[in-house]
């Protein structure tokens, strides 16, 4: 293992020993250095060997050891709700899986895995699927995150290629970011294009209908309408074209040029509804910056048109022969630490493993052979939307959903919910039984975590790092590579599962990776198939192809490509309006996304307090004309209704989103507030080439929820919250919990004592029955343990002091107000260094600070991953016009409670 022993601490403590790993979050691919602490925690670092963050991590990275406890974890099978041993739980999924496949057909099961999983899980699962269970019923979460990107290359390139690294942001005069908040989305690669516009000037493009933080450091935002991106890029084409600025020897490697430029001058700029002016900056910013890097992500892939907006922009780069030079290409980056990886092993329903062709007679016949089975599927299989509706309509009865959370994060969630609900036979591996999803299993299998668990991953350039264990596996967890090939051992295919590591399934696996090769695919890692298990365990990061004759690089500058005449392809591409139309009875466009500090569904993000404390509780962008209309005022909440579902949100009146629009984050759960998940109300329509679903331009109507009470909670222990709606996060001393309801209990002591668990507690009131305002304290032994606020509207209290729980006498806290002599943080601004926003404001006010570089040296804010920078700038700016009105963006402290009460 790569590691090295730190000093000790003490004369008697044991050496601690630090081990190289890749962090868990998104498809940056950052290294870091894990210590272990002894007592089951870890201290983590940024890598700076590593070349994909040279150190840096962002605050999510930076909380890693705050997410590796065990309170949460499964630690043992469970079928039908009791705890069982291996033996006993593998056999009931091996025959259940066989029985059905006999008496249905194999198409009659299905995997939906996650680019959670490490490579070498990932080949296994598509392995026993594609291979010797014989259906191509086998699915990935990344299908909501690249598919279209996938769909987009393959059409222009022949197959899935990223042509450009991260190098590439360094070396470019012009960065276009289209639908990427990269500033809080892949933080730590924004601080090198933040890098790289200080070094070189280097301009910045966001194309974004929504202002974010990423719009901060911008030359040039494009507040595009919704879904419009290709009519922006075939404008783009059509004006270099009569510009005299595309590259007329490289369009002699690509096919399709005519048709594609007719097409493109045939749209609409209009559509866009962006000014003539800005447009035309667009096009000279690129027309004049040979060395142009356009970057990609979730508002391009997540759309019904996402494989048309990705051949958008990659016929302007074909066409400019703008493509895998220094400093010159498009580059997609992925959302999952191992999306690529997935993508490599053919984790997608329509792909083979090592990027070979599903549909191509010649390669099914090549891995057969070497995979040793009967048949390989010659059809593509269910992609994600289609593989639900197929659980939900009986085509599937037999599910195993790996590290994933689809109850919560497809489109049209309830029904999946109900469709998993429904399936005759459903297995859950994961590292907790608490996901909305885990609860609906009939096994679930314990699965090593990060930091537990050994493999490989692919960032979103191409390298592949090592994830080493550091932390021994706790219980009766298990890889996931190991539970996938004890049932293909117990289904009667033990030689083809017969590994004892995960080094050994590296090993086929870049072994197959070879035969590709000799197909002239671009995936080839042969040249690490020899490796030994010493070998393995040292690999440092490496950047595919590693080949006998090639490592690394570039692809295409020298315009060789992967269709069979070796050119690309221009693809004709046309706008078209997202599917959900905006109208009377639903008249705002829904887009959904990501927020700085939270990952997914919050299995892991929600362990840590500090993650937390910057947005506690889910939210509703809307604009201040829109809620105006709505009646809907500041900390309200809001009711979405459309025609799939339901969701009530907090609401943010900003005016980063545009009117008629509104923004909600995808991160909340039945297990952090019930009634906020917004894939509930998210159409399932998705793109007809890649499948991937449509989650940025669904539509919804909004009103104000029409509560009768408002309530804030402080506990030292968990809580069951009462409620039409709750919204429960962690804090240091326990959780805190807001809360909401149509109607209110009839007695709110009754009702607290059972929410928090203390029926025998001393108990602190101080009630107005005739307002239907409430707040009482409970201590045991003394000791504060529990504490809530109700109101008839939102509850206006410092809730960034109360999550402390201060030990102060009962009137006082009850007061909900922070005393003198201890000043309120305010809500966490920088979650790298857990600063809150009012030590940030009084820092400004007493010492004079006047820029974001001055914070950083008084409070370290904003000198680690960066993504905080944009907000500190805004707290700058609040100070320096002297006005409370100020808004302050992105965060806001206000979205529970009214302005001077958060101050």
């Amino acid at each position: 293992m790569d590691g090295a022993p730190l000093p000790a601490l003490a004369d008697d403590a044991e050496p601690r020993v630090t081990v190289k790993s890749t962090c868990a979050y998104c498809g940056v691919g950052c290294g870091v250095l894990l210590t272990p602490d002894g007592k089951g925690g870890l201290e983590v670092r940024g890598d700076p060997d590593h070349p994909a963050n040279r150190g840096r991590l962002c605050s999510k990275g930076s909380a890693l050891g705050e997410t590796v406890g065990l309170a949460h974890r499964l630690l043992a099978p469970v079928v039908n709700g009791r705890a069982t041993g291996w033996d006993d739980a593998l056999q009931l999924v091996a025959d259940r899986f066989r029985e059905t496949i006999a008496e249905h057909g194999p198409d009659a099961v299905a995997l939906y895995v996650s680019g959670q999983l490490l490579t070498e899980d990932y080949y296994v699962a598509n392995k026993l699927a594609k291979g010797f269970m014989g259906t191509a019923n086998i699915d990935t979460n990344s299908r909501l995150c690249m598919a279209s990107t996938v769909a987009g290359q393959r059409r222009a390139f022949g197959t899935d290629t990223v042509p450009q690294t991260y190098e590439d942001l360094e070396e470019a005069d012009l960065i276009v970011l289209v639908g990427s908040n990269m500033a809080w989305c892949h933080p730590v690669l924004y601080q090198r294009v933040l890098a790289a516009r200080a070094a070189r000037r280097t301009k910045i493009v966001v194309v974004d209908p929504r202002r974010t933080a990423s719009c901060d450091g911008a030359d040039l935002r494009l507040a595009l309408e919704p879904g419009s991106d290709v009519a922006l890029f075939n404008r783009l084409l059509a004006d270099l074209y009569e510009g005299g600025a595309l590259d007329a020897t490289f369009l002699r490697h690509t096919e399709g040029f005519d048709e594609t430029l007719a097409q493109a001058m045939n749209d609409d700029i209009s559509v866009t509804g962006l000014a003539e002016e800005d447009v035309q900056a667009f096009v000279r910013l690129w027309r004049d910056n040979e060395k142009v890097v356009t970057v990609f992500s979730q508002g391009v892939n997540q759309s019904s048109a996402g494989s048309d907006k990705v051949n958008a922009i990659l016929n302007c780069h074909l066409a400019t022969g703008r493509i895998g030079k220094p400093g010159c290409g498009p580059l997609s980056v992925t959302g999952q630490p191992n999306a690529m990886g997935g993508r490599e092993v053919g984790g997608l329903a329509n792909m083979l493993a090592c990027h070979l062709d599903l549909e191509n007679a010649d390669h099914r016949a090549a891995v057969r052979d070497f995979w040793g089975c009967d048949r390989v599927p010659e059809a593509p299989g269910l992609k994600a939307v289609d593989m639900f509706r197929a659980v939900g309509d009986g085509r599937i009865k037999a599910l195993w959903v790996i590290h994933t959370n689809p109850a919560v994060s497809m489109p049209d969630a309830d029904a999946v919910r109900e469709a998993i609900r429904g399936c005759d036979f459903v297995v859950v591996s994961d590292v907790t039984a608490a996901t909305d999803t885990a609860r609906l299993a009939d096994v679930l299998l314990p699965a090593t975590a990060w930091g537990e668990k050994s493999g490989t991953v692919t960032n979103s350039d191409r390298t592949i790092s090592r994830q080493r264990a550091v932390l021994p596996a706790p219980g009766l967890t298990r890889p996931d590579w190991a539970q996938l090939a004890e049932v293909g051992r117990r289904m009667g295919f033990k030689n083809a599962f017969d590994y004892a590591s995960e080094a050994e399934i590296f090993r086929e696996y870049a072994a197959l990776s070879g035969i590709a090769g000799r197909f002239g695919k671009d995936f080839d890692i042969s040249g690490l198939a020899g490796l030994d298990r010493a070998g393995y365990d040292a690999l440092p990061p490496v950047r595919w192809p590693v080949s006998a004759t090639r490592t690394g690089g570039r692809f295409f500058a020298d315009g060789q490509f992967y269709h069979a005449d070796g050119k690309a392809r221009l693809v004709p591409v046309a706008w078209r309006p997202p599917v959900a139309k905006v109208g009377p009875r639903y008249p705002f466009r829904l887009n959904t996304g990501r927020i700085r500090d939270q990952w997914h569904t919050m299995t892991r993000t929600a362990l840590s307090p500090r993650l937390a404390a910057h947005l506690a509780e889910p939210f509703l962008e809307i604009h201040p004309e829109d809620a105006a209309d709505l009646g809907i005022g500041l900390a309200d909440l809001c009711v979405l209704d459309s025609p799939q579902g339901r969701a009530i949100l907090r609401a943010r009146i900003t005016d980063d989103v545009l009117r008629g629009q509104v923004f909600a984050p995808m991160h909340w759960t039945g297990e952090t507030a019930p009634a906020a998940r917004i894939d509930a109300v998210v159409a399932p329509v998705v793109d007809p080439v890649s499948g991937q679903p449509e989650s940025k331009a669904s539509v919804v109507k909004v009103s104000r929820m029409q509560a009768a009470w408002y309530g804030f909670a402080v506990s030292a222990r968990n809580v069951t919250p009462t409620g039409d709606y709750w919204a429960r996060a962690v804090t240091k001393a326990g959780h805190r919990v807001e809360m909401a309801g149509y109607a209110a209990p009839p007695n709110w002591e009754t009702a607290a004592r059972e929410m928090f668990g203390l029926a025998q507690a001393e108990v602190s009131i101080l009630e107005d029955r005739a307002a239907g305002s409430a707040r009482l304290a409970f201590r045991e032994a003394g000791r504060l343990v529990a504490v809530l606020f109700v109101s008839p509207g939102p509850v206006a209290v410092m809730r960034d002091y109360l999550v402390q729980m201060p030990e102060v006498p009962d009137l006082t806290l009850l007061s909900g107000r922070a005393p003198a002599d201890r000043p309120d943080p305010g809500v966490v601004v920088c979650a790298c260094f857990d600063v809150g926003m009012n030590t940030i404001l009084r820092a400004i006010e007493s010492d004079g600070l006047v820029s974001v570089d001055e914070i950083g040296k008084a409070l370290q804010a904003g000198t680690n991953c960066g993504s905080c920078r944009p907000e500190l700038a805004a707290l700058l700016t609040r100070v320096q016009t002297q006005t409370e009105q100020t808004p302050v963006r992105p965060t806001s402290p206000n979205l529970t409670q009214p302005k001077e009460a958060a101050e």
